[in-house]
């Protein structure tokens, strides 16, 4: 089976997770796939294969050397945002791109004249939807890929590699990836998640992130009576995103950038709520964030009242920079077999967040690796076919370095 048949066989399962479940997985459908994850892994020889009650996966390659060598992991997401469906998906291939439009459905266009990084990819084979939904390449490539390498070193007895450990997580799109990880029975050194983008990309820093949801108590009055009575929350919280600066948003920013992102404004005269992510790559400055949206808060209150405005403000994660970079061996190892595969690498800052973030606190230091889709978290998200060989040939050539 060739990495491009998994990756098709994987886009059946519709994953997506949701932020209003508290469950893990947070939907059914997760653990499904996980299920039959856990199943192939069984078909392919693996050994160690356990699916825990959290809908974690994990198994082990083991190794073919007699010296001791470092055990290394590999991990994936199998969850979808709940940003676009992804179910039904219907994926295709195009094969030699010619560089001009691709008709997804009637009215739907891919088109390099709003995603120029298609041209990049002229002449090869991409994997496309018809429109409707989102393809899943993050982070089922990932998957497609790490299984692949892992039944490449099976059959290839030749080629000499330590023991390998790989691991299947849910609900990353929502921040909860790590959250039930087995760090310690995962019994890796380090690891790396395959869940970058483009081909090429190797990222060790991301945003420290934290989330706020804002509470505005308004006084509800008939209108026809509310001078200087009415207080109106829905007002409230408006003015509460005004004082926020207007030049650092995400469409605003780019690179080491930080910002405020207002998710959502929802509510009515009486109370109001405004949910927001707070990010940015330095601590000391995300910090200082953190705190003008604590103090704008006390600013409205002394303004209108204490009590009006309350902030729930919780720390998401934090940049694996911090754990990652005093092991700069890690790094090292990923240049050089991304170099030997014929990739050029790119490193990076992720403008977001991997499962690799949390474990790095958790003490698995793990950089992130391409799985080179494109456009991830819509109807526009594509991958080559050249970009998931390629991953797999980073996998095995991380594994072979070492030995």
């Amino acid at each position: 089976m060739t990495v491009t048949e998994r990756f098709l066989n994987y886009t059946a399962f519709d994953t997506q997770s949701s932020e209003e479940s508290q469950s893990t997985p947070s939907t059914p459908g997760q653990m499904v796939f996980a299920q039959y994850l856990a199943e192939e892994l069984k078909r392919e020889g693996l050994h160690d294969v356990v699916l825990d009650d959290k809908g974690y996966v994990y198994a082990t390659l083991p190794g073919n050397v007699t010296e001791d060598l470092p055990t290394i992991g590999f991990i994936a997401h199998y969850d979808t945002s709940p940003d676009c469906s992804g179910k039904g998906v219907k994926p295709r291939i195009v094969e030699h791109y010619d560089g001009g439009d691709i008709m997804l459905s009637e009215g739907i266009v891919l088109s390099p004249s709003v995603f120029p990084e298609l041209l990049a990819h002229k002449g090869e084979d991409l994997i496309v939807t018809d429109g409707h939904t989102l393809l899943g390449a993050d982070d089922k490539a990932g998957i497609a890929e790490i299984v692949q390498a892992m039944t490449w070193l099976r059959d290839h007895t030749e080629v000499k590699h330590g023991r390998v450990r790989i691991a299947f997580t849910p609900d990353e799109e929502i921040g909860r990836g790590a959250d039930h990880f087995d760090v310690e029975g995962f019994g890796c050194q380090w690891a790396y998640t395959m869940d970058g983008g483009d081909v090429g990309e190797l990222e060790y820093e991301n945003f420290n992130a934290a989330s706020a949801k804002v509470t505005v108590q308004g006084v509800s009055v008939h209108p026809g009576y509310a001078k200087g009575k009415m207080v109106n929350a829905s007002l409230l919280a408006m003015e509460f995103e005004t004082q926020l600066p207007a030049d650092e948003r995400p469409e605003t920013t780019e690179g080491y950038e930080g910002f405020f992102h207002v998710t959502s404004i929802n509510g009515s005269t009486s109370e109001a709520c405004l949910s927001l992510i707070i990010r940015d790559h330095d601590r000391e400055r995300f910090d200082k964030r953190k705190k003008l949206v604590a103090d704008i808060a006390t600013k409205m209150n002394s303004r209108y009242g204490e009590g009006t405005v309350t902030v729930e403000m919780h720390d998401q994660y934090y940049n694996m920079k911090e754990v990652v970079a005093g092991q700069q061996h890690i790094i090292d190892l990923a240049l050089k077999a991304m170099r030997r595969a014929g990739v050029e690498p790119r490193v990076q800052p992720i403008r977001g967040g991997t499962d690799g973030a949390q474990l790095s606190f958790k003490g698995l230091p793990c950089p992130n690796i391409f799985a080179g889709g494109l456009n991830f978290h819509g109807p526009y998200e594509f991958i080559p076919v050249q970009s998931m060989e390629k991953a797999v040939r980073v996998i095995v050539g991380i594994c072979q370095l070492l030995a």
